[in-house]
């Protein structure tokens, strides 16, 4: 048997730089040709044009078009991508005009997605957002739905083989998706009941993709888990329980990453894992310090959090890599910044997250008899403790460290 290699698809990028988007076009041209490499995508041309606004039947003019068209004919490229969400009329418009594949940033995001998805409840999640996604494109499209039939980027993913069906399957089967997402959520809902009723005190991550969480969570938990210097590597929440300082334990939440213009529908569908990160009593935002657009990259991530409804939440501003960043200046404060990749990040960052928890606890003093010192593995569990003396005159036990306000009657 011979073995085949699919070719990587040639494509080239178009922007349209408008009033409303000029402040973050560079930034977001550049995060798309990553995606479309991430994609396994070979970006051989980016084509801009700047727009007091985008043009309703083409997003861009007719002469760049031309241009793009030229560039396509000569060098034989497979696919076009648009850094705007097309509309579905646009997005026909255009492979009519121009003769190949066109997809947009959203359907890019989502294939990331459909390549990242591990676990079978990630899988519907990311199954739900392609079709409700697609489904307005799907009708009177001879052109874009031969267009998907041709399978590669923009077409991957299980809701492929949904595309040649009719509208009404595709609507019957995002009820069943929808159901049983109902029925993986009330299993991840009573598990995090228990978690909240359990008194161990629970650490979250957040931050925009590729900003470091995975090694921040491997490092703290010694947990192997996936990471790589890629967007988007990890989709699916973990929770582990480990030691934070001696006996003092929590957990920590790892899950998806963000990017700007995230996809409305993947929100959507990913709302009962993100949810993961809003039962959480302190928010680690984790930060590219390496990344020139690490502001913005801030930005997109606390306006997320907000329509999340998690502002609420404590946060720690954690800068990563910062053995990778040049001339990085902090955008806030407080923050501890490190590199998670030394010893002496590690040990900065677990400090850091001990004083932070400190600041949330209220401090308290106990004096315990020697005939009671089975309660002292108890509190070494739920409290951060100073310091222990011993009095050998009095036969007891001071003990002196913080704790938190719910916890406090577990220790009178």
């Amino acid at each position: 048997m011979i073995a085949t290699e699919i070719a990587a698809e040639k494509v080239v990028l178009v922007g349209a730089e408008t009033y409303g988007n000029r402040e973050t076009f560079d930034v977001s041209l550049l995060e798309l040709a990553s995606l479309a490499e991430t994609a396994g995508a070979i970006v051989h041309e980016t084509f801009t044009q700047k727009k007091e606004r985008l043009d309703g039947k083409y997003v861009v003019g007719i002469g760049k078009l031309e241009e793009i068209k030229i560039t396509i004919e000569a060098d034989d490229i497979d696919m076009v991508i648009f850094n705007e969400k097309l509309t579905p009329l646009q997005n026909v418009n255009l492979e009519t005009f121009l003769g190949v594949k066109v997809i947009d940033r959203m359907q890019l995001i989502l294939d990331i997605f459909a390549l990242r998805a591990r676990s079978h409840v990630g899988m519907l999640q990311v199954e739900l957002a392609q079709l409700k996604y697609l489904l307005p494109r799907l009708s009177g499209s001879k052109g874009l739905e031969l267009s998907r039939q041709g399978g590669g980027i923009g077409a991957r993913g299980a809701g492929e083989s949904q595309l040649e069906t009719d509208r009404r399957h595709i609507r019957h089967r995002v009820e069943m998706i929808e159901s049983q997402l109902k029925k993986a959520e009330k299993v991840q809902e009573n598990s995090r009941q228990k978690r909240n009723a359990s008194s161990v005190f629970k650490l979250g991550l957040i931050g925009y993709t590729n900003a470091g969480k995975s090694s921040v969570f491997n490092a703290l938990t010694n947990k192997i888990q996936y990471e790589k210097d890629e967007l988007f590597a990890t989709l699916d929440a973990t929770t582990k329980e480990f030691s934070l300082k001696d006996e003092f334990m929590v957990t920590m939440t790892d899950t998806v990453g963000f990017i700007q213009d995230l996809p409305t529908e993947l929100v959507q569908a990913f709302k009962s894992t993100l949810a993961e990160s809003k039962n959480v009593d302190l928010l680690l935002h984790i930060v590219d310090a390496s990344n020139p657009a690490h502001g913005l990259h801030e930005d997109v991530v606390t306006d997320i959090m907000t329509s999340l409804k998690m502002s609420d939440i404590p946060v720690l501003t954690v800068y990563n890599k910062l053995d990778l960043a040049e001339h990085f200046s902090p955008t806030v404060l407080p923050n501890v910044q490190i590199s998670i990749k030394s010893e002496a990040g590690i040990a900065r960052l677990r400090q850091a997250i001990i004083d932070k928890i400190g600041e949330l606890f209220m401090p308290f003093d106990l004096r315990i008899p020697f005939s009671e010192a089975y309660r002292l593995p108890m509190i070494k569990k739920i409290a951060l403790i100073d310091q222990i003396i011993e009095l050998d005159e009095e036969e007891v036990y001071i003990v002196s460290g913080s704790i938190s306000q719910a916890d406090k009657w577990r220790i009178v």
